[in-house]
């Protein structure tokens, strides 16, 4: 398969799974950000759970903001994914991860998914950042961190631009390649070790997309795990607001964050926004995972090639 559709075939896949779990990803920001820098106890509490956020927010800011930042997390889907599962997928078609035998080595996978995962986080990072703006956005009486008053993607582009020029588009963007790091190398690292398992138990007919949907429903369990903590860190450092100087209102970087919020919050801070992560990161996962696994077949096939 030719490189530039691998990077078009990881875009059109996560794109797909970002319009269905758009709605978890408000929720979980939401969450994220609610008590920043307060202890628990000492601060009002909006959303008591996945559920409950689900309803207050459709019932104070109304059910459509339930897909705030929708436009944005599209563009990003499509820009980080595309490049991050590209790219993994150009580094696999030319066996960077396997074997002599053909198998894949973990460490070797692992390398591969961080190395991919760095570049779909920094290309896609200006996208991420006005998404979590315009989804952490909401009425007075619910609102939890700082409030930024964009109209819109392409207002919130103009008003960071107006703020810090073009680097501004890129401010938190080591919060973001830590964050997808972590997560592209966990993720893609066990599906296919899942896959390649599930495939030779023979649990399923050949070809069978079961397969995918198994090894991305593993896959979507073990990244929530490991990713949530750099999930709430990257969500902070983006959102926060900027002083005259152009400086972060709260944090002066990502280990300046890491710092406050254990000193400030405990370590049960890392995990807020747990529940809807978990419940979009497994469904997104699962459905990018099997678009990506499917859609590559499909092509295969068309061409008649192989995977």
């Amino acid at each position: 398969m030719a490189q530039i559709e691998e990077f078009v075939i990881g875009a059109l896949s996560t794109s797909c799974a970002g319009f269905f779990t758009n709605p978890l990803e408000v929720v979980k920001t939401r969450m994220q950000l609610q008590g920043e820098l307060k202890a628990r106890g000492k601060y009002t509490v909006h959303y008591r759970n996945a559920l409950h956020a689900f309803y207050t927010i459709a019932k104070q800011d109304g059910f459509i903001k339930l897909q705030n930042g929708l436009v944005p997390a599209i563009w990003y889907q499509m820009t980080m994914n595309g490049f991050r599962l590209g790219t993994y997928q150009v580094i696999t078609n030319n066996g960077l991860t396997k074997d002599k035998n053909g198998d894949v080595v973990i460490y070797k996978s692992i390398g591969a998914g961080a190395f991919s995962g760095c570049v779909g986080a920094f290309m896609g990072s200006p996208f991420y950042m006005v998404k979590t703006h315009l989804q952490s956005q909401s009425v007075q009486q619910i609102a939890v961190g700082y409030q930024h008053d964009h109209q819109g993607m392409m207002g919130a582009f103009r008003t960071v631009y107006s703020e810090g020029g073009i680097l501004g588009l890129w401010r938190g963007v080591s919060a973001a390649m830590s964050r997808v790091m972590v997560g592209s190398a966990v993720q893609l690292t066990t599906f296919s070790k899942a896959k390649e398992a599930i495939a030779k138990k023979e649990v399923f007919p050949k070809g069978s997309a079961f397969v995918s949907l198994c090894a991305s429903t593993i896959s979507g369990v073990v990244v929530t795990c490991f990713m949530t903590p750099f999930d709430v860190v990257s969500t902070r450092i983006y959102n926060q607001g900027l002083d005259a100087q152009g400086k972060g209102l709260l944090y002066r970087g990502v280990l300046d964050c890491y710092l406050k919020i254990f000193r400030e919050e405990g370590l049960w801070g890392f995990y807020k926004g747990w529940g809807p992560s978990f419940l979009r990161l497994v469904p997104h996962t699962m459905l990018s995972l099997l678009f990506w696994d499917q859609l590559r077949d499909a092509y295969c096939r068309f061409k008649g090639g192989n995977v």
